[in-house]
């Protein structure tokens, strides 16, 4: 796969990752003792992401230190010497001190790791810790040790997981200790049956929450959203806010108090706020927008997502040569309510435009965008205007074991001249030229102009170009 732009995001990835997630956040769905949710979580990471190990710290009662309540991977035991670690102590009780996340893939040479031969002999390449908050407090941290580099759409991922590992540690501490103190409750909810308002209520606990419809459950990457925007919502003031269901989304409205600053000032002040949510806001298809008042006063902060469907579709690779072609189908993907997946499964459909990647699948989805005729092989052909709709017929129907937008057999036809497919195959033999024109006897100079015409047709810049072409395409023996 071509290399993506650095600093962006590479949407399949991600929303890979994201899935993978969702598995584990329903591995402790219900789950109200912290220990068992903790060891879910780094179980889940270990196996699903092959990290080295993990382990989760919980913050002690009296706040003077951490205790290790599960670790998963190279190590299991939960009584070391990373026990217990005193707040502000070694890289793990900074994290929890500063709340300030750590990442790091180049571990061993890291100047506040004591044991670097550790990290040499062991082949730990990759760090990354995350303090578990709650409003201003801190009531854990979050770390996973890797042997490769840990790539950005999984510490994005990771993030991600944080919030929601936070959120079911938080309400079961708080059971534990109403369990302790043996005052009953009717009102206790497990995490399976708190709501997004629920927790959109705790986070905003100074503003009113309105509900707009009738609330259902979300998939893991929306209650993400939703559940950082209003972390974002309540350090910038917010005064007002509703959660809407509606038949075809989901939206978060509010209104923050507007800082006293220029207007260029304020617009600069949110978007970077936002920016983060802006790259999977529109993997999921959905809005975020914010408008300044007319009297710079208050700002209004808009969130929308298309609500998914609750099944999740076929299941479809993409594999693009271009970033930006990788994300506008993964979104587009997202939307025709299908399942993005990265694996070398080759019952899978696969969308490519990359003629090496033919081979990888038994149902290709080929993404034409020139006058090039289809590779051989192809099931469905598909181009840069297919709508959402389409690409869900097209995968459906290569499931099915048919074809789906090729018109005619002559699409599938190489756009070669028998003449110019035999002298492609004396090439592939090693021939040359003068070697060639007399096999066939005909001239050298013939047997150029041909090879001129296979290039022009080809579009190719070189010999190698094209026999690599007519090879893949079968169009030569």
């Amino acid at each position: 796969m071509t290399e993506p732009i650095p600093g962006l995001l590479d949407a399949a990835r991600l929303l890979f990752d994201l899935q993978q997630g969702n598995e584990i956040a329903q591995s402790f769905s219900g789950c109200l003792d912290p220990e068992e949710i903790a060891r879910r979580v780094t179980d889940g990471l270990v196996e699903k992401f092959d990290c080295a190990f993990a382990r989760i710290w919980l913050v002690e009662p009296d706040k003077t230190a951490l205790r290790l309540v599960a670790s998963s991977g190279m190590y299991t035991h939960t009584n070391g010497a990373f026990a217990r670690v005193p707040m502000g102590a070694f890289k793990v009780g900074k994290i929890a001190q500063n709340r300030v996340s750590f990442l790091s893939n180049n571990l061993a040479n890291e100047s506040w790791v004591k044991d670097r031969d550790w990290a040499l002999t062991h082949k730990i390449c990759g760090f990354a810790g995350y303090p578990l908050t709650v409003g201003d407090r801190v009531i854990g941290v979050l770390a996973t040790f890797s042997h490769q580099v840990m790539a950005p759409e999984f510490l994005e991922f990771l993030q991600i997981l944080c919030t929601t590992v936070t959120v079911a540690l938080e309400n079961a501490v708080q059971h534990q200790q109403e369990k302790q103190s043996w005052q009953p409750s009717i009102h206790k909810l497990s995490w399976s049956n708190l709501s997004l308002s629920d927790h959109l209520a705790s986070i905003l606990s100074s503003v009113r929450l309105t509900l707009i419809g009738t609330e259902q459950p979300l998939t893991l990457p929306l209650n993400y959203l939703f559940l950082q925007a209003a972390e974002v919502l309540q350090t910038m003031g917010c005064t007002y806010c509703r959660l809407i269901y509606n038949t075809q989304f989901v939206g978060l409205e509010a209104i923050i108090t507007a800082p006293d600053l220029a207007f260029q000032a304020q617009s600069d002040w949110v978007r970077s706020a936002f920016e983060p949510f802006l790259f999977t806001v529109s993997c999921l298809g959905g809005v975020l927008q914010t408008q300044t008042g007319a009297n710079h006063k208050v700002i209004q902060f808009l969130l929308k997502l298309p609500y998914p469907s609750s099944t999740l579709g076929a299941r479809l690779r993409i594999h693009c040569r271009l970033p930006v072609l990788q994300m506008a189908f993964t979104h587009l993907a997202y939307l025709a309510g299908l399942t993005v997946c990265d694996t070398t499964d080759q019952e899978i459909p696969l969308l490519t435009d990359e003629l090496a990647q033919i081979q990888t699948a038994k149902r290709v989805l080929w993404l034409k965008q020139g006058v090039w005729a289809l590779p051989k092989g192809v099931s469905a052909k598909v181009d840069l205007a297919i709508s959402a709709v389409q690409l869900r017929e097209a995968v459906e129907a290569v499931l099915r074991g048919k074809t789906w937008g090729i018109d005619s057999d002559t699409e599938s036809q190489p756009l070669l001249s028998e003449r110019e497919q035999e002298i492609m195959s004396l090439l592939a033999q090693g021939l040359r030229d003068r070697d060639i024109a007399n096999h066939l006897i005909i001239s050298e100079s013939t047997v150029k102009f041909h090879v001129n015409n296979i290039l022009s047709k080809l579009k190719a810049r070189t010999r190698y170009q094209a026999l690599h072409q007519v090879i893949v395409n079968g169009w030569i023996q």
